[in-house]
């Protein structure tokens, strides 16, 4: 989708030609017996603006509803500047609805019942498919691009505000899409890399279990579309990589997501997990629910904190913990995307997620080859250290993963950097070691 210019300027037709349509039919509701020819303005939707793919088939209503939503996004006195040309000295529509001054926003905005005026008029049955419509029938509604706000009880549903979510706003207004902000109304994070594939340094075996996944990103649309699978196949792809800190579990998530051009989340499990009762669910149901209809990754590390072996009751505390790994195993097997868990551990992972994994990946503790690979790759060239060391000795004599290798490289260059060394030596090189060995309370020798 074309962004900037070239986007909003067929929004800004779309929206002279909703202007027209709403004074005719406010005309018609203040003058029903005007005997003047009543044609109502041409208000197409085929126009040059370039819908995203998700739109493609939404119908000309659905695509209308949701110009109404947008209008006082672009022109913040959209429908507070008909209205007036109607009543002069104040007053409302109350058959138009609309709420006024939400939050900061002093203007009208449109409700379901705004929607149900403008398009349907009085026609009972077309008022009735635009209900059907926003409570859920609508594809923008399920794919969580508009949203009727909830009303009190007793209240007609369709006195709710018609929402656009920030994303889609993004999106349509911009042409691109605005990811959430970290916060507590989505406790997640987005993540990258400035790595490659060939950066990586894994088994072969775990390489080759990796493509399963790639398969999955790249054809399951087509498999699900064109083979009919969709009934026999359950939304989604959930994968566990397992394995040692430091052996690549997280560098490879982002690179799956680089390679398909997703935005990967990871889920901080500090604003997650609550000791209150009901509280996780709720912060985790805040990611899913906006994650539901995005080609996006979810990505939880440390997965053991929240996908861990449910326990034997003795106690209330035992029973809702065990009620919470429930509810994940039920909201991750009906997540339609991809959601990776990392554990050090395989079986810290409750068995009930083990039998829903479509794939699991051990990411091993590198052996002397990929060692000595990864203490290549790492140093860019040979001249950054000094003559006396040799990387195939090192790899064979100290087991470390691969984030410990960077650890160390780092120590060492500054070290050297600071004393103004041309190259690291042996004793900058060895010290970084040994730094790495104490952490996890292992002899150096």
């Amino acid at each position: 989708m074309n962004g900037g210019t070239s986007q909003l300027y067929p929004l800004a037709i779309l929206l002279t030609q909703a202007e027209q349509f709403v004074s005719h039919r406010l005309r018609e509701y203040f003058a029903p017996s005007d005997p003047e020819p009543n044609e109502r303005p041409h208000w197409p939707m085929s126009s040059e603006l370039q819908w995203p793919q998700s739109l493609a088939q939404a119908t000309e209503t659905e695509k209308k509803i949701l110009l109404l939503c947008l209008a006082p996004y672009l022109q913040p006195a959209f429908y507070d500047r008909i209205i007036q040309e109607f009543l002069p000295n104040g007053g409302d529509i109350i058959e138009m609805g609309g709420v006024k001054n939400v939050g900061n926003h002093r203007g009208f905005i449109p409700t379901g019942e705004t929607a149900l005026f403008i398009i349907a008029g009085s026609d009972v049955g077309a008022r009735l498919e635009i209900q059907r419509l926003l409570m859920g029938d609508s594809q923008l509604v399920k794919e969580g691009i508009i949203s009727l706000a909830p009303v009190k009880d007793g209240e007609p549903p369709m006195s709710g505000q018609l929402i656009v979510t920030a994303e889609w706003q993004s999106k349509l207004l911009l042409g691109k899409e605005q990811l959430p902000v970290f916060g507590a109304d989505f406790p997640a994070k987005p993540v990258g890399t400035l790595l490659e594939w060939n950066d990586l340094v894994i088994a072969d075996k775990t390489r080759e279990q990796l493509g399963d996944i790639k398969a999955w990103l790249q054809h399951n649309a087509s498999l699900v579309n064109k083979w009919n699978m969709k009934r026999i196949i359950k939304p989604g792809y959930r994968v566990l990589f397992y394995g040692p800190p430091g052996t690549g579990k997280t560098l490879t998530a982002t690179l799956l997501a680089k390679e398909f051009e997703r935005d990967i989340f990871r889920i901080d499990l500090s604003q997650v997990v609550s000791k209150y009762i009901g509280e996780t669910e709720k912060n985790l149901e805040k990611i899913f629910n906006r994650a539901e209809h995005r080609d996006w990754i979810l990505f939880f590390d440390e997965a053991d904190a929240l996908f861990g072996k449910r326990s034997a009751i003795q106690s209330s505390h035992d029973r809702y913990a065990n009620q919470e790994v429930a509810y994940l195993l039920q909201r991750v097997e009906d997540f339609p995307g991809l959601v990776i868990l990392a554990s050090n551990f395989k079986n810290n992972i409750d068995k009930a997620f083990m039998r829903r994994f479509n794939a699991v990946v051990h990411f091993p503790t590198p052996g002397v080859a990929e060692r000595y690979q990864l203490w290549q790759n790492t140093l860019a060239n040979n001249d950054q250290v000094e003559d006396d060391i040799q990387l195939r000795e090192i790899a064979e004599k100290y087991e470390l993963s691969g984030s410990a290798i960077v650890q160390v490289i780092h120590y060492a260059s500054l070290k050297a950097f600071s004393k103004e060394n041309q190259a690291i030596g042996k004793k900058e090189l060895l010290a970084g070691i040994q730094r790495e060995f104490e952490k996890e309370d292992r002899v150096f020798k």
